[in-house]
């Protein structure tokens, strides 16, 4: 049996290049060959990458690949996994695992029916600093948490807002704007940390005339959860920083400061017994990278990690059941903005087996505070 694992890439954009850099020199993976409908990408993944291209699924399913990685715009996640699961390949698909719950289920059933290893590439899940957090947490270090707020600001150039047609954003081929987009990613990560969300508040806004087919590019979500936590979501696009994101925690007995642009990314204050310094703030080391280091790190232990569980045939111990849960998040702070009041979970649920939730997405869009009208960009 090989020691290595023969990945397919469908879809060479722009997030193919740093898994490409992350998981240089692995030897654990071999990307060898690549789907795509833009020929231009595909030209320039043969040469630069030394990749096998196809222009046909068909074709590239059968190609010498046994897993594959999915890199296309949202609205495609769903097709292409059961695709993928149907042609027996195990699956890494990026994140958000897609724009409706109905969509995901679909996925998990397809995959489970063909009996291949399906995991989102959630990459903070696997960033070495939100590990460290996570054990952290597990061991009590700032004992049970009851406040906190995270904030991911990943400016976009203008285009991508005003463009009508760049998927990104779009509700009908991104599934929303940054709350899809971002906050999926802080939803999954504090999800991890924290258990079962119980309500949400959120309020949408835009900072720029975007078209209307374009979602929000600022949003505020609060967030209860069952373990009685309350965490703010503070999301934007338009921003103007050094590309971060920052997380903090305060517990009954500590609290935990995160901030990707610090060269040591966590610190920390508690009294357990294994803190390295009790009783004040202390650093601990960790694998990191101020950006785009970080992603290259994420990107590439995930990929790893993915890589693993095929070669060593265990499921990945991030589920799609719990990706789903992040989507969600989404569609849960979604609902509350439509309402104009808090939403609970079980309101969710009844959308779900009613009228779907991608019902929810209908005419967001007069809902989004439209706070451009009182910005003077010039």
């Amino acid at each position: 049996m090989e020691d290595f694992v023969k990945f397919g890439i469908i879809g060479v954009g722009a997030v193919w290049r740093y898994h490409k850099i992350g998981t240089k020199n692995n030897s654990k993976i071999k990307f060898v060959s690549a789907y795509d409908i833009d020929e231009s990408k595909l030209r320039n993944a043969e040469k630069y990458s030394q990749l096998k291209t196809y222009t046909t699924l068909d074709e590239f399913f059968k190609s010498d690949i046994e897993a594959v990685l999915i890199l296309v715009p949202h609205y495609l996640h769903k097709d292409m996994v059961i695709a993928s699961a149907e042609a027996g390949k195990h699956i890494l698909c990026e994140k958000p695992m897609a724009p409706s719950l109905e969509e995901c289920d679909e996925m998990i059933k397809a995959t489970k029916k063909a009996g291949v290893k399906f995991m989102i590439a959630e990459n903070h899940r696997f960033l070495p600093a939100h590990q460290l957090i996570k054990q952290m947490l597990e061991k009590g270090f700032i004992g049970d948490v009851m406040l906190g707020r995270t904030y991911e600001g990943a400016y976009c150039a203008p285009n991508e807002f005003l463009d009508p047609d760049w998927w990104h954003f779009c509700y009908d081929k991104g599934g929303g704007g940054v709350v899809a987009d971002q906050g999926v990613h802080k939803f999954t990560m504090l999800n991890w940390f924290l258990g079962e969300v119980d309500s949400a508040q959120c309020w949408l806004g835009k900072t720029m005339n975007s078209p209307p087919n374009k979602g929000e590019d600022t949003a505020i979500i609060l967030l209860h959860y069952k373990c009685g936590a309350m965490i703010t979501v503070d999301l934007s696009s338009t921003t103007v920083h050094p590309l971060t994101n920052r997380t903090e925690l305060h517990g009954t007995k500590g609290t935990i400061l995160e901030d990707h642009s610090w060269t040591d990314p966590i610190k920390v204050f508690s009294t357990h017994p294994e803190a390295e310094i009790k009783g004040e703030f202390y650093s601990p080391k960790v694998e990191h990278g101020s950006y785009p280091a970080y992603y290259k790190i994420s990107m590439g232990k995930e990929d790893d990690y993915f890589a693993s569980c095929i070669l060593e045939d265990k499921m990945p111990e991030f589920t799609p059941e719990q990706a789903r849960e992040g989507v969600a998040v989404v569609l849960l702070s979604y609902l509350s903005a439509k309402k104009g009041s808090m939403a609970n979970m079980e309101e969710l649920v009844k959308v779900y087996k009613t009228s779907g939730t991608k019902s929810i997405l209908d005419g967001l869009e007069g809902i989004v505070q439209k706070n451009y009208k009182f910005l003077n960009w010039n």
